[in-house]
């Protein structure tokens, strides 16, 4: 169900500096768990922390990336957004994302919310936030300059 909070909403997305950062290409190009291709969705996290656990469960290099940077987004509290549990969706977590990605799908094809709160499938009790780039109130979303990620060594087996 769509609803508008009573407080701005901030998420915080790390990703790759050699591309735009507050962009869906990414996941217009490849998918993730909560759209197929063709569909520019901004994934984002709701702790700074959320953001790196997303980021090491994906990248899965081994050593620490150095080309990451992170942004906070505003989402002020006149953006309605949708928002899931981790029961609402049955199979919402499996590995083929199916449900997932149907749900997602719908509610972009459908443009019924700007944002939709999503629970991570990697840091329970995390929540994830997916944004519709394309949605109208998009314009009322912002995002913070990008600045460099620093990663501690120790996520990655190593004492500095």
């Amino acid at each position: 169900m769509a609803s508008p909070r009573s407080r701005a909403l901030r998420a915080y997305r790390i990703a790759d500096r050699r591309h735009r950062i507050f962009d869906g290409q990414g996941a217009a190009s490849f998918g993730g768990r909560w759209n197929s291709p063709g569909r520019r969705i901004i994934y984002a996290a709701e702790t700074y922390a959320g953001a790196m656990l997303e980021v090491l469960a994906h990248t899965n290099i081994g050593r620490i990336p150095r080309s990451q940077s992170w942004i906070e987004i505003m989402i002020g509290h006149a953006v309605k957004i949708e928002e899931l549990k981790e029961g609402d969706i049955r199979g919402w977590d499996a590995a083929d994302q199916r449900s997932s990605r149907a749900y997602g799908d719908d509610w972009y094809d459908e443009g019924r919310t700007a944002v939709l709160i999503v629970p991570s499938a990697i840091a329970r009790p995390e929540r994830n936030i997916a944004i519709n780039q394309n949605h109208p109130d998009f314009v009322k979303i912002r995002a913070t300059a990008a600045k460099p990620v620093h990663w501690d060594s120790r996520l990655f087996g190593r004492i500095s």
